[in-house]
């Protein structure tokens, strides 16, 4: 089996002034909070936003899995529509000491490089820092962080920076280069 490096930046905001947003795109452009959990719509959020850059750590979760995560207390799924369609989403985690991960961030290919990357990750990150509001018994966010990969998209590192999020991490691995799953086999454009 073929293997890759792979380098993994952690980053993070401090305050909520780090949030440098972008501005909203052009056209009919909505985020909406998932407020049912369902395993099903995350799952294809996960698998259609992720399948071309290798996320496979969730593709084996059970029902149960997915649903047992998806109540836990702190964690959202926000949503982008492009005229009804779903676009992309940003999922938060809210950690112990007022700590919210960005757990998982990115749009579905055919919606990538129109702007609304910048602005998803942009509402994502005022969600993170408001959580507490929305979430009795949460300690108030003190910390944002999240971490992209050099697998992820070409543009993802540059986003991050932009919206103010600042390194605090690097780590490199080798691992196991595997195929790239899609949303569905044989999903992948030629």
């Amino acid at each position: 089996m073929t293997r890759i490096v792979v380098t993994t930046w952690s980053l993070e905001q401090t305050a909520p002034s780090d949030l440098l947003p972008a501005a909203a795109p052009e056209g009919d452009v909505r985020i909406v909070r998932a407020e049912v959990p369902s395993p099903e719509f995350s799952r294809f959020l996960y698998a259609s936003v992720g399948g071309d850059i290798r996320w496979i750590d969730r593709l084996g979760w059970t029902y149960a899995r997915w649903r047992e995560y998806l109540e836990r207390p702190g964690v959202e799924t926000w949503v982008a529509y492009d005229r009804g369609t779903p676009a992309g989403y940003v999922e938060l985690d809210a950690q112990d000491a007022g700590v919210v991960e960005i757990a998982y961030f990115g749009l579905i290919p055919a919606f990538r490089g129109r702007g609304i990357g910048g602005h998803l990750l942009s509402y994502g990150t005022a969600r993170a820092w408001d959580l507490a509001e929305r979430r009795p018994g949460l300690a108030p966010t003190k910390r944002v962080w999240l971490h992209t990969c050099s697998k992820d998209g070409e543009h993802a590192m540059a986003n991050y920076l932009r919206r103010g999020f600042t390194l605090f991490d690097t780590q490199v691995e080798d691992e196991a280069d595997g195929p790239t799953p899609g949303p569905w086999p044989g999903a992948q454009p030629a």
